[in-house]
């Protein structure tokens, strides 16, 4: 509860030693910044003057919600609370731009935050005498609010902005929606039990012990909450990692697949060329001769593969060539492949399988043959390890703000830029990081890994 409520019920309660409960323009400025907190942690959807509106309304509108309700009956202080929840509400929506779920997710989180922090600071300030019994506040508990609410909620923002992704919405499942607005009930009801009733197993009498049991049970409520975020904020990672390493093992699956089928074309092709060579002798005729000179030709297609050094980089580039070939790409590749001597096979063909992989389902989409172009490079500069992939492209590109490619596939959008996430782990292993930039209708993927050191170096 907050405002003059208090001032008038420990008649009704049995509370002694009452304290002068927290002035509610400190009470709107608290619900206020535990909205700006959680603001500056999400990822935000809202343009910056949206945003900046929204804090400004809601600023207003929390301190007069307070006011408000200190015009209403005692009995009616609940229904103020609940406007206040209301507005925090409407200023996280429109001031972060969530969805309506979300939003109700972090503004049940945004109210324990706020009713922390105003019962610690007011713990603080009347424990310390900073008041004036007047006024209700002076020039030190004014003091004493800026740097408590500095330190409290700075420390708030320190440990949340862990919690939650900069880059990607909040989405809580509608059970985990439903558990944090009850654990937000329950902590508001039981941190003001002892204004309602003392006369239960947990109330207090006593006014200072009543802000002990306040300031506790707010700070468990959100110790609970900040637990549940992390838990959900850790079975998410792990599924994505779950994802990420089956799409490895389905790389590397694919890679021994192909190194299996490249090596039986390699023996048939073998074979055909020393069966064309013992009929050659017995067939004079020219235009006999020109058609297994052409029969030669394509079984040389088969035959041919790349040499880069490297006998894993070699069969995903001579796969991957096969593949170009077939849909009308050309494929060109320059590769040291020496360079991947102290890389893993499986991280090899996920590297190269995926990037290869984007840039022929994107550079397919072309209508024009002529602009069906990837190239790719491997080679050695200033210590590092490049490996650099570029394909023509034709349309709208969307990525989110780590540069993970998100899909236009209607029916893979839970799967979206696993391919990019994938690259982008496996150059994290071995200490390199991804870039990725468009210039002129050209797409570039390039992977950055020291040799100096990192399991390359070994």
């Amino acid at each position: 509860m907050t405002g003059s409520d208090m001032l008038a019920m420990p008649a009704m309660t049995g509370i002694t030693n009452a304290l002068p409960d927290i002035p509610r323009v400190y009470t709107g400025i608290c619900e206020w910044l535990a909205c700006m907190v959680y603001i500056a942690v999400l990822y935000r959807r809202a343009p910056q003057h949206r945003t900046a509106f929204a804090a400004v309304a809601g600023l207003a509108l929390l301190i007069a919600v307070q006011y408000l309700d200190g015009m209403l009956p005692i009995w009616f202080w609940i229904v103020g609370m609940m406007l206040a929840f209301g507005c925090m509400y409407a200023t996280i929506l429109f001031g972060a731009g969530a969805g309506k779920r979300e939003s109700l997710y972090i503004t049940a989180r945004a109210f324990v935050l706020g009713e922390l922090v105003a019962s610690l600071h007011w713990q603080i300030v009347t424990f310390a005498n900073m008041r004036d019994d007047t006024l209700g506040f002076d020039w030190r508990s004014v003091l004493s609010l800026i740097g408590i609410y500095a330190i409290c909620f700075g420390l708030a923002w320190l440990v949340e902005r862990g919690n939650f992704s900069q880059t990607a919405p909040t989405l809580p499942t509608t059970p985990a929606a439903i558990a944090t607005v009850a654990i937000t009930v329950v902590t508001f009801a039981m941190s003001n039990l002892s204004f309602v009733s003392t006369n239960t197993p947990f109330s207090g009498s006593v006014g200072q012990e009543v802000f002990y049991i306040r300031t506790l049970v707010d700070f468990c409520g959100f110790a609970i909450l900040y637990a549940q975020q992390e838990q959900a904020r850790r079975i998410e990672a792990n599924t994505e990692l779950a994802s990420i390493n089956a799409q490895l093992e389905s790389q590397h699956q694919e890679y021994l697949q192909s190194k299996e089928n490249i090596e039986s074309l390699g023996r048939l092709a073998h074979d055909l060329k020393h069966q064309i060579t013992a009929l050659r002798a017995q067939v004079d005729p020219e235009h006999a001769a020109a058609g297994f000179e052409q029969l030669e030709k394509s079984v040389q297609r088969y035959s041919a593969q790349q040499h880069t050094g490297n006998p894993v980089l070699d069969v995903i580039l001579t796969t991957k060539e096969r593949t170009c070939a077939d849909r009308g790409i050309t494929f060109t590749a320059v590769a040291d492949g020496s360079l991947l001597n102290n890389m893993s096979s499986m991280d090899i063909a996920s590297l190269f399988g995926n990037a290869l992989d984007n840039a022929i389902e994107a550079t397919s989409k072309l209508p024009d043959a002529d602009q069906r172009l990837i190239k790719l490079a491997l080679y050695e500069q200033n210590r590092f390890t490049v490996v650099r992939v570029e394909n023509y492209y034709d349309s709208r590109l969307n990525k989110d703000a780590d540069g993970n490619l998100r899909t236009t596939k209607r029916d893979d959008r839970h799967r979206h830029g696993f391919g990019v996430k994938s690259i982008r782990h496996i150059a994290q292993q071995y200490g390199g990081e991804v870039t990725i930039r468009t210039e002129n209708h050209w797409f570039v993927l390039t992977v950055l890994i020291p040799r100096q050191t990192g399991l390359m170096a070994m």
